[in-house]
């Protein structure tokens, strides 16, 4: 079964391209933003990592962890990270699951369970599936899943306002309307009543209907 949002985040251990991990262990008490790939050597997946190694500053203001995954040995990573530092000027700087017996794969439900136990032989399109983002909050619950065509590359921009949103909107009761971006208005949670919302918020809101209340940003 496909893990969705809420559920928890599995537990598991694997070799990187920085030794090995247990995965809750290596988050600690940080957030995580796991992500995958069906093959080195693909040419959207090469800009993607070094995208988000570009972005790594980033996303460690936020106290959150980058980890990517393929289903490819550890050498060819190393390899790899090579070709992607030449592409895009930017070798990845945070691990890559060596998901080599598909186990990690086959756990977070991007492929089934009868896929094989080994990455040997299996082409880009075998593992088609494996072009998801899951955020993971401290509390080790996904925030966020999102699988992606291999035609398509991710806009890790968009991954990293989610992040924004949820970790604001996990310290306040308030949800983020459509296209929010740091900054913008936010929305007072329906089940905040008037009342306490004027305790939070004494200049008041707008409302242009009656079940919508934007209000400032609230600070940390």
């Amino acid at each position: 079964m496909s893990l969705t949002v809420g559920d928890q985040a599995p537990d598991f251990s694997a070799e990187t391209s920085e030794g090995t991990i247990d995965f809750h262990d290596w988050m600690g008490d940080s957030w995580a933003v796991l992500f995958s790939h069906p093959k080195n050597f693909t040419p959207v997946c090469t800009t993607e990592l070094g995208y988000m190694a570009s972005l790594k500053p980033e996303f460690d203001k936020r106290n959150c962890k980058i980890i990517g995954l393929s289903v490819d040995p550890p050498d060819s990573h190393r390899a790899w990270s090579e070709d992607i530092r030449d592409a895009t000027g930017h070798a990845p700087n945070y691990p890559i699951i060596a998901d080599t017996e598909l186990r990690v794969a086959k756990l977070y439900g991007m492929l089934p369970a009868d896929a094989g136990d080994s990455w040997e032989g299996r082409t880009p399109m075998d593992n088609a599936t494996v072009r998801s983002v899951f955020v993971i909050g401290p509390d080790k619950q996904i925030k966020l899943t999102i699988t992606y065509p291999m035609s398509t590359g991710r806009n890790f921009d968009e991954v990293l306002r989610v992040l924004d949103s949820v970790q604001l909107t996990a310290g306040h009761k308030v949800a983020t309307p459509v296209n929010w971006t740091q900054g913008d208005r936010v929305i007072i949670l329906p089940a905040v009543s008037d009342e306490d919302a004027r305790k939070a918020y004494p200049d008041g809101w707008e409302s242009p209907k009656p079940y919508i209340r934007f209000v400032d940003q609230p600070a940390d």
